[in-house]
């Protein structure tokens, strides 16, 4: 199974999480700080990191930020509301997913494998009756579908899980209109209408990365009231 990171500064909560994840089999290192948690990312070389928003010594959105700057880790943040301003600028800061506290266990389980998935997205991307080709230039942007690289004007992109699965998806089909809950459900593995902004940080985090203008998209763009298309058409 997976190497959970566990940053949480409630022990009750760490204990807790940390009991339910190795009755799955998912080996874990918790964390009561950022610090503390920042240096275990190098020790423990973690598959992915569960990551408290409210933590004694900085802010989970600046250490997600932090780990961002280095790894391209998937990253599910844990916080004690549901409150659209936490949950967005959680999103906003790198994280993959988000799971409102206290979550059951079969809620952690279920995010967890669903952002591991995201860690390997081709499965899935594109009609298998049309061929896929593995390397594809579309304008200053190159897609190489097989070794999971995007370029932009030659230099390397680096993309978090949930991004690169995102441009994959999109651009597997060019000029298609995909609602947000299409993409919701393909790309994030999720059914509730609610975590739409799920993919709408993503896409404001990946046009920062691949566009040349945020404000004139020419990759990702929107269709308005129906949703996002890859371009350039």
């Amino acid at each position: 199974m997976s190497r959970v990171l566990l940053i949480e500064d409630d022990r009750a909560v760490r204990d807790g999480v940390t009991l339910t994840l190795r009755r799955r089999g998912h080996e874990v290192e918790g964390a009561a700080t950022g610090e503390a948690g920042l240096a275990a990312m190098e020790a423990f070389r973690p598959d992915l990191v569960l990551l408290d928003l409210m933590l004694p010594d900085q802010s989970g959105f600046e250490v997600c930020r932090k780990i961002r700057a280095s790894r391209q880790i998937p990253i599910i943040m844990l916080t004690a509301r549901g409150d659209d301003i936490d949950v967005v600028l959680g999103l906003e800061a790198g994280a993959d997913d988000y799971i409102v506290k206290p979550a059951r266990g079969e809620v952690l389980e279920a995010r967890i494998r669903a952002v591991l998935r995201r860690a390997a997205p081709l499965d899935g991307l594109a009609d298998p009756a049309v061929p896929v080709q593995p390397v594809e230039t579309h304008g200053g942007l190159t897609i190489d579908r097989k070794g999971l690289l995007v370029a932009k004007h030659g230099q390397d992109l680096p993309l978090a899980p949930s991004e690169l699965k995102l441009l994959l998806y999109l651009s597997a089909a060019p000029g298609r209109v995909f609602s947000r809950q299409q993409l919701l459900e393909h790309v994030w593995e999720h059914s509730y209408h609610g975590d739409a902004r799920l993919v709408d940080a993503c896409v404001m985090r990946l046009r920062t990365k691949v566009e040349e203008s945020t404000r004139s998209p020419k990759y990702i763009q929107t269709v308005r009231g129906f949703g996002y298309r890859f371009g350039p058409l």
